[in-house]
């Protein structure tokens, strides 16, 4: 959406603007989040910032990578400083390998934007943002948790998944992908990290838990960097025919229309 969106310039125009008028009536703000564009050479966030921008949006937050990228490689933050520069009357925020609190500052010093959106970076380290109002109150005060309080943390965190999704079995089965996230760089050896991947019950995960040294300080930079998805590039799905311009054609109108007509909205 991020993507393929914006290059239909009128569609996306008449999306946001019918959004930002509905907000208002509610006095609800619209922001718009997307990607530099669809690949290389299809790039879109400059004119979208300024549609979005015409349009009255709240804000415009750029993820400094493709569609095609995915999460692979670097993002590239120069996208976001050179978006600040065309758009200049609403905020804009950058997102895009922002795992630390030492990363947001940078991003914002190098880019000048106005913000960060932080995604991946907050997976197993939901602390993460209190370490970025803190920077950004500019103290050097940071979070730095004994495996005893990250596994605190963790059973916080699946009791809330529970409430969520009212059963456990589902909500362990959720929180299975964030164990290797929570643990990085801690003394957990494989046993441990293979068990709680196959966790099924609080009463499990408690059990797990309890075998972890919770004495064991914060690892340091052994707990930093990339978390969550990477991987390589990958060839974006986008209708057929497109890309052949960047205006909407009536076969494209009756595809979308088609396509709300046959999916719930609920």
């Amino acid at each position: 959406g991020g993507s393929a969106l914006p290059w239909k310039k009128d569609l996306f125009k008449r999306i946001v603007g019918a959004v930002v008028e509905e907000g208002g009536k509610r006095d609800i703000p619209v922001t718009v989040k997307m990607r530099k564009g669809i690949d290389d050479e299809h790039l879109t966030f400059l004119d979208a910032g300024l549609t979005a921008e015409a349009e009255g949006v709240a804000a415009v937050a750029l993820h400094g990578r493709t569609a095609a990228q995915a999460y692979s490689g670097t993002a590239d933050w120069s996208a976001i400083k050179l978006l600040k520069e065309t758009v200049t009357s609403v905020p804009v925020l950058g997102n895009g390998d922002v795992w630390s609190a030492e990363d947001a500052l940078r991003m914002v010093r190098e880019t000048g934007c106005d913000g960060v959106v932080v995604g991946r970076g907050c997976l197993g380290r939901p602390w993460l943002f209190t370490d970025l109002a803190a920077a950004f109150a500019g103290t050097s005060a940071r979070v730095t948790p004994t495996l005893g309080e990250v596994a605190d943390t963790l059973r916080t965190h699946t009791a809330y998944l529970v409430d969520f999704y009212g059963e456990e079995e589902r909500a362990c089965r959720d929180i299975r992908k964030h164990i290797a996230w929570y643990l990085k760089g801690f003394p957990a050896g494989s046993t441990i990290r293979n068990s709680l991947a196959l966790v099924d019950s609080m009463a499990s995960l408690d059990a797990l838990l309890a075998t972890l040294d919770p004495d064991a300080p914060w690892p340091g930079e052994a707990a930093e960097g990339q978390r969550g998805r990477a991987g390589s590039s990958r060839t974006v799905a986008l209708p057929d025919r497109w890309l052949e311009s960047r205006e909407l054609s009536e076969e494209h109108q009756r595809t979308i229309a088609e396509a709300e007509l046959s999916v719930s909205g609920g």
